[in-house]
């Protein structure tokens, strides 16, 4: 399945801004939440090929945001790549028993996440 929606959930708006600015850019559609919540809901709406997830963020964090998308019946096949500044071995793991499909850090490097982006297509 070609991936053209992403969604973004990330508490800061410099990278939520970062990341829009490069998804676009490089010909995606992109919908942004500010927090785990809010990007279960949105993700359980519009349903986006790929959801990018930070990590901290207050409320509910990252690693329970994708728990609860790669649990629910409705977003369960919604791959989850987390985005985060996060970068020790254990958080990795952590977040992919949580569901997620990748992992990266910030900063994020561009060409590397777009081509995670690709192999998932």
């Amino acid at each position: 399945m070609p991936i053209k929606n992403i969604l973004i959930v990330d508490d800061s708006p410099t990278e939520r801004h970062i990341l829009t600015e490069l998804l676009t850019g490089a010909g995606y559609q992109v919908t942004t939440a500010d927090s785990g919540d809010e990007g279960i809901e949105r993700a359980k709406q519009i349903k986006p090929d790929l959801v990018l997830m930070d990590v901290v963020m207050p409320g509910t964090n990252g690693f329970q945001a994708t728990r609860a998308l790669s649990r629910d019946p409705v977003t369960k096949d919604i791959p989850v790549i987390m985005c985060t500044t996060k970068n020790q071995e254990t958080d990795k793991l952590w977040g992919m028993r949580q569901g997620a499909h990748d992992y990266v850090t910030k900063p994020i490097d561009a060409p590397a996440l777009l081509a995670k982006i690709a192999a998932l297509a």
